[in-house]
């Protein structure tokens, strides 16, 4: 890539891959990250040609994407488009309406900000799949500023142009879909985007992907771009939720009992008035929940959080929910290392972590979402969040339009 790309926001149109079913409803899911193994069995159901089999072939079984993907497209599942183009993205259901570009974002620019750390297992998981299919299946979700030629673009198509999809899915969201292919509406809005910078809100694990797939190679190629949906965040402020943990190996009273030594800790007999005080809370807090009544954490002793906060951090940073609960409650007040395998993720439901912590007598730490501001904050400073810290959304549907090397 060139270097003035390299500094600049690039977002390069493409060939789309898309499905030529009649049920296209049946064939998409939601981001591979957010499929729990009971969605995966009724996606898997829904369709023999769901996209799950693409993205979620099983641990050691890339090679069967990569067959699914050849014998798709050779029988006409999917096709490619004719020409290449940026791909104009609208999400609505019931009180939102988020609307965007898809295209090809230029990979190792420094105009993109990553703000949330990574792990090293998704990475690796990821980077065999794309490293067997050639392909980007599912777009990364980035947010900018803008205000400009794209974003006056984007509304224009979706108010007069006819979709290439309309897609109305179980979960009563409504997806649509255009093709921008002349070269002058491209190149204005390459012009526009040039000297901006963008927040990656979800897709961080693959865009760690993507630039260790552009290391792989030597010289340019199509390793240089990476499947990206681009949000103007003033025209379309994102929603952001919380993500809760489960630590199926701490039992609820034992994890309670063990954080009063540094927190405030007040007892609820239901979760819903330990969240309501949750919801209300100055200052890091969080609930644990179970079997058993509720616990809302307070008031940390501030002398303790100092003491293991890592040096050379922000006092913003230190101030973060996940920042406290990574570097003090769970590793110096319970003794866990914050893993895949020792801590799992529940986004959004805090009612489903307490459900699995109480399957497996574990205990659900719960959260509050951090600010938009927060983390626009931290990022700009070169600073990372603590991993799974944000759930920004709407996110972008899998399978309404997807790039493979060979056709890009």
């Amino acid at each position: 890539m060139e270097s003035s790309e390299r500094a600049g926001l690039v977002l390069r149109p493409f060939r789309g891959v898309r499905y030529a079913v009649d049920d296209l409803a049946a064939v998409t899911s939601p981001p591979y990250d957010l499929i729990s193994p009971e969605e995966l069995r009724d996606l898997l159901s829904r369709h023999p040609n769901n996209v799950v089999r693409l993205i979620l072939p099983g641990i050691s079984h890339y090679g069967e994407a990569s067959e699914a993907l050849s014998e798709w497209l050779a029988t006409g599942v999917l096709t490619v488009d004719s020409l290449p183009g940026l791909y104009v993205y609208e999400q609505s259901g019931v009180g939102f309406l988020q609307r965007g570009l898809i295209g090809g974002i230029g990979v190792g620019s420094t105009a993109i900000l990553p703000h949330e750390n990574v792990l090293p297992e998704p990475v690796a998981d990821r980077l065999a799949l794309m490293r067997a299919t050639q392909a980007n299946f599912e777009p990364i979700f980035l947010l900018y500023e803008g205000g400009g030629t794209a974003s006056r673009l984007v509304d224009d198509v979706a108010a007069q142009r006819f979709p290439l999809m309309d897609v109305r899915t179980r979960e009563g969201v409504h997806h649509r879909l255009w093709a921008v292919t002349d070269p002058h509406e491209i190149e204005a809005v390459a012009e526009d985007l040039h000297d901006r910078q963008a927040l990656i809100a979800d897709g961080h694990h693959r865009y760690a992907t993507y630039q260790a797939l552009q290391k792989d190679h030597i010289g340019p190629g199509p390793w240089d771009y990476g499947l990206a949906y681009l949000v103007d965040s003033t025209a379309y402020p994102p929603e952001l939720r919380a993500i809760h943990r489960v630590i199926p190996g701490l039992p609820l009273q034992e994890a309670a009992a063990r954080a009063k030594g540094a927190w405030q800790v007040q007892e609820f007999p239901l979760v819903e008035d330990a969240l309501a005080g949750l919801a209300t809370a100055t200052g890091p807090a969080f609930v644990l929940a179970g079997d058993g009544p509720a616990h809302l954490l307070t008031d940390p002793d501030p002398l303790q959080v100092e003491h293991a906060m890592p040096p050379g951090q922000s006092p913003r940073w230190r101030m973060l929910d996940t920042s406290v609960l990574t570097t003090f409650l769970l590793p110096k007040v319970w003794g866990i290392t914050d893993s895949e395998q020792s801590v799992m993720v529940v986004h959004h439901d805090p009612l489903d972590a307490v459900e699995r912590a109480r399957r497996l007598g574990g205990t659900a730490v719960l959260l509050n979402p951090l600010s938009t501001e927060d983390v626009l904050t931290v990022a700009a400073q070169g600073e990372r969040v603590p991993r799974k810290s944000t759930s920004f959304g709407p996110k972008p549907r899998t399978g309404l339009v997807m790039r493979t090397f060979a056709t890009d």
